[in-house]
């Protein structure tokens, strides 16, 4: 697989190559730190560094903490791509097999709780 790859949970965070990030931003590129608001003051802005790639994701893992949570509606119909909402737990592993298919996607991970 290409790029970044999730390798286990770690408290509150995602382990990723040597570090571990609590929020965690995951491109076919890269893996960084991500600082998320609150789930329902969640927008369109915080996807900016996805917005901002030269090639758009087919879409984007948006992982909501230790549970299943759903953002606004209106934040999925603002956005060029689709959203796949799902715990981050879950999130990671989808992520690992999306990417392992080298399907391009982004995902956004909230800490776990």
């Amino acid at each position: 697989m290409e790029g970044p790859v999730v390798s286990g949970f770690s408290g509150r965070g995602f382990r990723v190559d040597d570090g571990v990030y609590e929020g965690l931003l995951l491109t076919p590129s890269r893996a960084e730190g991500w600082a998320p608001p609150p789930l329902e003051a969640l927008t369109p802005e915080a996807f900016a560094p996805l917005l901002a790639l030269d090639r758009l994701p087919e879409f984007v893992l948006l992982g909501t903490g230790s549970k299943l949570r759903r953002p606004s509606p209106a934040l999925e119909a603002a956005l060029p791509f689709g959203i796949e909402v799902m715990d981050s737990r879950a999130a990671a592993r989808a992520w690992g097999v999306l990417r392992g298919e080298l399907r391009w996607i982004a995902a956004l991970l909230y800490p776990l709780d």
